[in-house]
């Protein structure tokens, strides 16, 4: 437990979430687009769990990944959106500290679990590619329910810990947290001590997060690649990368923004420009995601058309 020597020192009970801006004209503006990109995220993603769900031709490994994926999505986009849209149009912008603990929970939780997912996902790509005649020997149902059951369990062990340790720290002083949520930087700035400790084992973490699945995404890729440069048909060829193509998009769009603030160094910390990203990988990309999939994926084509009644219902 964390003591601080002034007798008469008060703790914070909750926090103020500055958002983007004090303006109501711009508040109103912001609300507008904000609702439309969470309506379109829910609902993309809300259509390809159900598509994958009612086609049994789509009960494969990939697509139940796939499914996976979406939920996640879905779970982190609704962490942080809904309370955002709600401070937009309202003048309390407060959130209890056991809300706000609970918020950094959740969304660490479903970061780093779909962080990790993402190299299931580039690991389900390599063995359909690289064996294919022992896909679905390798890729069996029971090893496809632990992956993904691991994936989520490592993510809230991971997230536990990270959070347990920030909202831990005294907080005695200022509550305006310069973000748009409960994000882990912003609120441990705001601590009654020196956090450069924590900070650097925090960071660690973060960097061991993101280098290890990134590394392993790029070795199951550069075998895929030499495995379809041994593909004589082009026909053949590029199905495959096009397989592969709509995964390495998303996988860019998470890590590219999450690497720029999680894993620079702790001086270039920027609340303005943070908050403005954090916004890309949290909402913009779980709305890309399913846009992504759907658009260059017969198979989930074909379902929704079933689903409409303008498919062949094999």
């Amino acid at each position: 437990m964390w003591m601080i020597p002034e007798q008469n020192q008060s703790w914070v009970s909750e926090f103020i979430l500055l958002g983007f801006s004090s303006d109501p004209t711009t508040n109103s503006i912001l609300f507008t687009v904000f609702l439309l990109i969470y309506l379109s995220s829910v609902m993309g993603n809300g259509l390809i769990i159900m598509l994958i769900c009612m086609d049994t031709q789509l009960h494969t490994p990939m697509y139940f990944f796939l499914c996976i994926l979406a939920m996640l999505d879905m779970g982190y986009v609704t962490t942080t959106m809904p309370q955002m849209l709600v401070h937009l149009i309202v003048k309390s912008h407060t959130i209890s500290f056991a809300g706000c603990s609970l918020q950094m929970y959740v969304f660490v939780a479903l970061a780093t679990s779909e962080s990790i997912f993402f190299v299931v996902m580039a690991y389900d790509r390599y063995v359909a590619i690289c064996h294919p005649l022992h896909y679905t020997v390798i890729l069996n149902w029971g090893l496809c329910i632990w992956l993904a059951a691991g994936t989520w369990i490592c993510g809230f062990f991971f997230s536990l810990l990270h959070t347990f340790f920030t909202m831990s720290l005294p907080y005695c002083g200022p509550n305006r947290v310069s973000h748009y949520f409960c994000d882990s930087p912003s609120v441990r700035s705001l601590a009654c001590m020196d956090t450069h400790v924590i900070e650097i084992v925090d960071q660690v973490f973060s960097v061991f997060l993101g280098v290890t699945p990134l590394s392993l995404i790029g070795a199951s890729y550069i075998l895929i690649a030499k495995a379809i440069l041994k593909i004589k048909s082009n026909h053949a060829r590029c199905k495959a990368f096009s397989t592969c193509a709509s995964h390495l998009t998303v996988v860019t769009f998470f890590y590219g923004p999450a690497s720029y603030i999680y894993m620079k160094p702790n001086s270039s910390y920027s609340p303005e420009s943070d908050k403005q990203i954090s916004l890309f990988y949290n909402a913009f990309t779980s709305l890309l995601n399913p846009v992504v999939y759907s658009l260059r994926n017969k198979d989930i084509k074909r379902a929704f058309l079933k689903v409409m009644g303008h498919g062949r219902v094999n």
